[in-house]
């Protein structure tokens, strides 16, 4: 089959690097793609935000499926613009439809929706600029620390976590009257902090049957120890040590089956991947968010642990019949690094020459922000450039399989943290 996958990321070039294994995919284009993406597919200059030009393209190429990586087009129905054009329905479009991506287009749904199907998640009010007094004021008696959730989607960073009230009080205003984060904290959920450990768990479903990915951990902020500002992701690694069979049932239990059955009841139609944000806290899962896509770089670590025929898992959830399709897990471990450009995730440098890739043997690259220069250089070409996995028996050979590669490759001014999943390897369950 000829498949279009949208996004420009590593998720992207690992969904690409997974799909045209599968002897099920005549012709792979990605929309727009990278330079990784460019080396086993063909890119598609394609405003993936531009339904119409996405179309086009789809019925020029004769595309039989559309995999959608990042959220933006999910949130603005991309799903419902295919299913409402008659010439177009025939292609299935692997995401939820509009009302679906809610879930993850704003943050006062989704804890709604969490609500009302009984699923745990932290307390919570939400409030709107014409509420600013009642929202200092709520905030100023809050347990500290205090979070700060933008509704609408904010690239990853709409999430703050305040440490005093003064701090709570002065950005909220910031985000409500001065729109820190633009529209999308037009509206803020105010909630209550979590103390546990994160983790993030991966379904793919059909609407009606479902199937539970590897689980991973993640590392969003810059600095090592966990320090500084939040990032996209510097980092991850899968199986999570403290995901115990006990823990990861419960999350079945309590938080997915729920889930499924709230999509059906609320009319979403909804066919693709649902990240869940866990937060373990003392061994019990509490939701702190849904995402509609796989994430990044979780993505980088999940699908190297997949064995069986991606495309055909695809397949079973675009026609409905995910409960037929075998899922197999790799047992061994994965672990991914982010090599960054100095100076994100605030300003950074575009343009530089990558070297060393050639050097790799034991770990997979995957690009994020690359481009290819027409005199044949690997050029950087956003603040996440490179993400480099590791496999091995153990989280920890795999780190070190993904270290390895790391250090072979160069640019002016990388950088990338030293500490991934390290505090996993000695970790205390009575913590």
């Amino acid at each position: 089959m000829n498949i279009l996958l949208l996004g420009s990321g590593g998720r992207e070039h690992a969904f690409a690097w997974k799909i045209v294994a599968s002897p099920l995919c005549k012709k792979l284009y990605v929309a727009p793609g990278n330079a990784g993406t460019q080396q086993i597919a063909e890119n598609a200059a394609l405003n993936i935000n531009d339904f119409d030009q996405v179309a086009s393209f789809s019925l020029q190429h004769d595309i039989n499926l559309i995999v959608v990586g990042p959220e933006e087009p999910l949130v603005r129905g991309i799903k419902d613009y295919f299913l409402s054009i008659p010439d177009l329905r025939h292609i299935p479009v692997i995401g939820p439809d509009k009302l679906g991506a809610t879930l993850e287009g704003s943050k006062d749904f989704s804890k709604n929706f969490m609500l009302e199907h009984g699923i745990p998640t932290a307390k919570s009010a939400t409030f709107v600029p014409s509420q600013i007094t009642e929202a200092i004021a709520y905030v100023s008696q809050h347990s500290l620390p205090v979070v700060l959730k933008a509704d609408g989607l904010a690239a990853g960073k709409g999430v703050l976590i305040c440490q005093s009230h003064e701090e709570a009080a002065r950005e909220i205003k910031s985000m409500l009257v001065d729109l820190k984060f633009g529209q999308a904290s037009a509206k803020v959920v105010v909630e209550e902090f979590l103390q546990g450990i994160e983790l993030s768990v991966f379904v793919v479903t059909d609407g009606k049957s479902y199937k539970i990915l590897p689980e991973a951990k993640d590392y969003k902020r810059i600095g090592d120890g966990d320090t500084g500002l939040n990032t996209g992701g510097m980092g991850a690694v899968s199986p999570v040590v403290f995901a115990t069979t006990d823990f990861l049932q419960k999350v079945e239990d309590r938080i997915i089956q729920p889930t499924i059955k709230g999509l059906r009841k609320a009319g979403m139609n909804y066919s693709g991947f649902i990240f869940i944000g866990l937060m373990n806290v003392n061994g019990d899962p509490y939701v702190i968010e849904y995402n509609v896509r796989m994430g990044d770089p979780e993505t980088e670590v999940v699908l190297p642990r997949i064995k069986s025929d991606f495309v055909a898992m695809l397949q079973a959830v675009a026609h409905e019949t995910l409960d037929q399709y075998a899922l197999e897990i790799d047992e061994e471990a994965a672990a991914t690094v982010v090599m960054v450009a100095g100076g994100y995730p605030e300003n950074y440098d575009k343009g530089d020459v990558i070297s060393g890739l050639e050097h790799i043997n034991k770990a997979l690259v995957f690009h994020a922000g690359t481009k290819r220069h027409e005199n044949g250089h690997l050029l950087t070409n956003g603040g996440r450039v490179l993400t480099v996995t590791g496999k091995g028996k153990s989280i920890a050979e795999a780190l070190e399989y993904a270290y390895a590669g790391v250090e072979k490759i160069q640019w002016k001014n990388v950088n990338y943290r030293k500490d991934i999943g390290k505090d996993l390897l000695s970790f205390n369950f009575n913590q």
